[in-house]
């Protein structure tokens, strides 16, 4: 059996290896190292795929978001909402901008954020909403937006885990992940589902001004060279990425089609285990599975955790420490009765190996040296 890994990303090279290093190979050749054609061309595949009007590469997910937050012209003290169970860059753009961060708990069987606990966070002082697409599916945006239509409030949707996803309405109307809001932004670290060999990320919008400003803000503020109209920063995606990226968008698709049936397979192995809760997707969303992480409920979750990695089976907890209690992001605001949800995930998650690459072999030795242990 080939060595199993979290994500397989020299065996997906190897199948592209061709396309990927002539894409490279241009950008040699041409010395077109910043904002290229490669840049342009894969901007313009991104947007047509999302049906999106703007697409805005920038230099990675955090950045994205930081931007995104940058060209709504939030202010010092403004409240923007997100969720506590996710990884640390989705509240840590918020302090660095000097805005507040209101962390609120997930949905227990979507982890995205909680509906009802949003509503409850909302003050005069709220400008914004974060909803997390975490794990690979999508928020329940159709109520994000209603909240957000209320009060009021702009939606900065973080896709770094979901591009591909798509998200229907109750009319029926079906549009992707992170093009839902007022502005999405995503990653393409290179574990990403569409993801590059080094950092990069990207700001979608069909708000045309919205657009204009944040194309400012990504290159020093700049429209025209040395004149500087805004405050902005220095966030660009390179040549050699966007060729990278460029040459794996048309394998999306596919790429989450081989995620969703490795979960298939998972979910059908565990369905019978009173001690595993395996991922749930909301009936409003295909789920893209950027992590397939199950639930542990016998309390033997650590020991899993362990006796996986002996076998040589890599696996993750994400995330082990709630946003709310970090030192960083600690605050006399939050109960912890306020995060019922979050506060069992941290200790009951794990994530599995999820890539485009598993075989059936590992898949069976997976799951059952999982089933052997968990019983």
């Amino acid at each position: 059996m080939k060595k199993i890994q979290m994500v397989d990303l020299q065996s997906q090279y190897q199948k592209i290896k061709e396309e990927v290093n002539t894409s490279i190979e241009q950008v040699l050749n041409t010395s077109a190292y910043i904002n290229g054609p490669l840049v342009h061309e894969f901007q313009a595949d991104l947007e047509k795929y999302l049906s999106v009007k703007h697409v805005i590469p920038c230099a990675n997910g955090t950045d994205a978001l930081q931007i995104a937050m940058m060209g709504l012209g939030l202010e010092q003290g403004d409240e923007v909402i997100t969720a506590d169970f996710t990884f640390a860059a989705t509240v840590e753009v918020i302090g660095l901008l000097k805005l507040t961060p209101v962390l609120v708990d997930v949905d227990v069987e979507t982890f995205n954020i909680d509906i009802e606990a949003l509503k409850r966070s909302i003050t005069p002082k709220t400008k914004a909403i974060v909803p997390v697409h975490l794990f690979g599916q999508v928020a329940n945006m159709e109520a994000v937006l209603e909240i957000a239509k209320r009060h009021n409030l702009f939606v900065i949707e973080d896709n770094a885990q979901a591009i591909g996803a798509n998200y229907t309405f109750k009319d029926g109307t079906i549009k992707k992940a992170g093009t839902i809001g007022n502005v999405g932004t995503t990653s393409f670290f290179p574990s990403k589902n569409l993801g590059c060999y080094g950092d990069g990320g990207a700001i979608f919008t069909n708000d045309d001004d919205l657009a204009h400003i944040i194309r400012g803000i990504v290159n020093h503020g700049m429209y025209k060279r040395y004149y500087h109209d805004v405050v902005g920063v220095n966030s660009r995606l390179d040549a050699i990425q966007a060729g990278v990226l460029k040459t794996k968008l048309p394998l999306l698709d596919a790429y989450c089609d081989a995620r969703r049936a490795a979960a298939d397979f998972y979910s059908n192995a565990f369905a019978d285990n009173k001690n595993i809760i395996t991922p749930k997707t909301a009936d409003s969303t295909t789920h893209v599975f950027h992590q397939y992480t199950l639930q542990i409920t016998n309390g033997k979750r650590d020991e899993l955790h362990k006796h996986l990695l002996d076998q040589g089976i890599p696996n993750a907890i994400y995330y082990p420490v709630a946003l709310h209690s970090q030192k960083a992001y600690a605050d006399t605001r939050y109960n912890e009765s306020d995060f019922p949800v979050t506060n069992e995930l941290i200790k009951t998650v794990i994530s599995l190996p999820m890539h485009t690459e598993l075989d059936e072999e590992q898949l069976t030795f997976i799951t059952k040296t999982i089933l052997e242990f968990v019983n």
